[in-house]
């Protein structure tokens, strides 16, 4: 269901909900960009919410990213069930990707402040990097090359009236990008990365995977920027999952191999 701030997808009718998830998109997507991700996560008892990304103004970062916390914590708990007045489902976990999930990571690295939620893990999908920002000048075609091989995708940013062409072009504010890979990010985190994205700095994301003290990077095979939503996205949002119900189990994997042949 779309209203005019947020897109919700439910979990099938009379199962608990396992948990919430926020997701925040990245440079020039809407929330529609998110609806297959968020269907998937839905269809196993998990309640999303798609929130609109964020508005990051370099002059006024720190500013940009309270704004950006309260609206998170509205968002979240505007999801908790009927009659509850607990807030979200937990665990609550903010998935972000592109500068949504630069937004987040910024966000968490600082201080507590009031208005920001307190999420108890994250998903980061496509962060960019310093030293690939931008995509330069270049069609329609080129901008889809950098973001995935995968048809239907393709097809959907470009019939999707509310996403803006051409946002990959616009640079990162380095403020932004100083505070989310140099900040620490307590909170269990799961960074997503294709090893097909030309705008991912994997030195960096390596770097930050090491030293933040619960995080685990996933790198997928073939994919490119928009790794949610690329050629491997029944892989990803699988992984995604794992990642949850690992969390649920406190960060204790729920299923471990001990044989075999692949």
């Amino acid at each position: 269901m779309t209203t005019t701030e947020y897109t919700d997808h439910h979990g099938p009718e009379g199962l608990l909900v396992r948990g919430t998830v926020v997701v925040v998109p990245g440079r020039g997507e809407s929330r529609a960009t998110y609806e297959r991700f968020g269907r998937r996560l839905a269809a196993d008892a998990y309640r999303v919410r798609v929130v609109d990304p964020p508005a990051l103004d370099a002059a006024d970062l720190s500013g940009a990213l309270d704004r950006f916390g309260t609206a998170l914590a509205t968002a979240a708990e505007g999801t908790a069930p009927d009659g509850s007045d607990s807030g979200a489902v937990r665990p609550l976990v903010l998935a972000g990707a592109d500068t949504g999930a630069l937004a987040i990571t910024a966000l968490l690295a600082r201080p507590a402040s009031g208005g920001a939620p307190r999420p108890d893990a994250v998903v980061l999908a496509g962060l960019p990097g310093r030293t690939a920002a931008t995509t330069g000048t270049g069609t329609w075609e080129d901008e889809l090359d950098v973001r995935t091989s995968c048809p239907t995708h393709r097809a959907r940013l470009t019939g999707d009236t509310g996403f803006s062409r051409g946002a990959l072009a616009d640079a990162v504010p380095e403020p932004l990008l100083t505070a989310a890979y140099d900040g620490e990010l307590a909170v269990p985190a799961l960074l997503l990365a294709g090893d097909a994205d030309p705008l991912a700095d994997r030195d960096a994301l390596h770097r930050a995977a090491k030293s933040w003290p619960r995080a685990r990077l996933a790198v997928v095979r073939a994919a490119h920027h928009d790794v949610l939503n690329d050629l491997q996205h029944r892989s990803v949002a699988a992984e995604t999952v794992t990642f949850l119900e690992t969390l649920r189990n406190d960060l204790v994997p729920v299923v471990t191999v001990e044989s075999s042949a692949w």
